[in-house]
């Protein structure tokens, strides 16, 4: 696989992490299901989903040739990029919420 398709199925793989949270009441993904699930639980496993999405690229830049440093400015845009990619699923949670409960 060249670089430009692993990078593809990166980013369609942060993409699909970053909206995982907002998508089920699992606990973890794994755990009991729940009624509501608090927002704190959504972070905790947003920022979970963000460090398995970066050992995923580090490991497939280390696969594809030597594995270039990063300094703190690379995670903090990286974040950026994970919580930009979170928004569909947290205005399907939080903000389509008001407008469903309309309807009912």
């Amino acid at each position: 696989m060249d670089t430009g398709a692993s990078a593809w199925i990166l980013i369609a793989l942060a993409l699909l992490a970053a909206n995982l949270p907002f998508m089920t009441e699992r606990v973890l993904l794994l755990g009991p299901r729940r009624a509501a699930k608090a927002m704190g639980w959504r972070l905790v496993e947003l920022m979970l989903l963000a460090t398995l999405v970066l050992a995923v690229g580090t490991w497939a830049e280390a696969r594809i040739g030597r594995r270039h440093v990063q300094g703190w400015e690379f995670y903090a845009i990286g974040m950026a990029l994970f919580l930009t990619f979170a928004s569909p699923g947290f205005v399907w949670r939080y903000l389509r919420r008001g407008h469903d409960n309309e309807r009912a």
